[in-house]
């Protein structure tokens, strides 16, 4: 396996996957010529849900793996060991039963834990800023699942796409992969508290929430609404405003000219200064830079 180290200076991709780190993948174009998708297999199918591969990892210290720009929806499901993802501005540690959902167009890394293996599924896509992603305001950030499903589905892709490579059994992997995400990623039946509040405060983010107000609106107390949130999206209340107004943020850098302060201002943020900090810490870049990073 070729390791690529980082460079000093602007952010860049790291990909240390160490000499114990094994792995097996699915990609879905046989043109990504990428050096570490090569011992896969390829299945053009998954291409039909926007998947641009999929695979099982064995990891082992030192791993650790940086995208400065994921092009797609991350997914994460850990079936042994443990690790650690970096979201919303912090290391979160991912053990066994445990999910992790990443939104696209921002920086994502993933890590060993010294001393300790972590063993997971994954399923990443590669998807357009002009169409609505896969997360949503209601999907979880981490959350229990039950992760042999997809690590099964990963597999049987793997093993008919390296062998007999029937039509019908290769689409009925790829359907079963891109479920298992959709059930996380959108379920069915979310608090319907939380759907009222969400949507509530995503037409005015520009207000200054506080946790009494959101609370107020789901009719709960502070302290459940911490817990219920918690529970569903695996962020506290305001964690979850700062990830709204972010979103909405970098749709604004992307779609128009607007002023960094004006923008600023219209999802919520006292000043250009700390939402300057708060974008670097969660997004991985200032917002003039990823302003720049995102036009063509």
């Amino acid at each position: 396996m070729n390791d690529r180290a980082p460079q000093p200076g602007k952010p860049q991709d790291i990909q240390i996957l160490g000499e114990k780190t094994r792995y097996v993948v699915v990609r879905a174009e046989a043109a990504d010529t990428r050096g570490w998708l090569q011992p896969g297999s390829v299945c053009d199918l998954l291409s039909q849900h926007h998947i641009s591969h999929a695979g099982i990892m064995l990891a082992e210290p030192p791993f650790k793996i940086t995208r400065v720009d994921l092009s797609g929806t991350f997914l994460l499901s850990c079936f042994e060991g443990e690790g650690e993802v970096l979201a919303d501005g912090g290391w979160k540690r991912i053990k066994a039963g445990q999910t992790c959902l990443q939104p696209p167009f921002v920086l994502n890394s993933l890590r060993c834990v010294p001393g300790k293996h972590w063993h997971f599924a994954w399923v990443r896509y590669r998807e357009s800023r002009e169409a609505a992603p896969i997360v949503s305001a209601l999907s979880p950030l981490t959350g229990a699942q039950d992760p042999i499903p997809l690590r099964a589905a990963v597999e049987g892709l793997h093993a008919e796409s390296s062998g007999d490579r029937s039509l019908a059994a290769l689409h009925h992997w790829c359907e079963l992969i891109h479920h298992h995400v959709l059930r996380f990623a959108q379920p069915h039946q979310p608090d319907s508290r939380l759907w009222r509040l969400w949507q509530r405060v995503e037409a005015d983010l520009s207000r200054p929430w506080t946790l009494g107000q959101l609370a107020a609106i789901t009719c709960v107390s502070e302290e459940h609404l911490r817990r219920i949130c918690r529970k569903e999206i695996g962020r506290s209340p305001m964690q979850h405003l700062t990830f709204l107004r972010l979103q909405r943020a970098r749709l604004l850098l992307c779609a128009t000219d607007d002023k960094v302060e004006t923008i600023a201002h219209a999802v919520g943020f006292e000043s250009a200064f700390s939402f300057s900090n708060t974008f670097k810490k969660w997004i991985g870049w200032r917002p003039s830079e990823y302003r720049v990073s995102q036009r063509p």
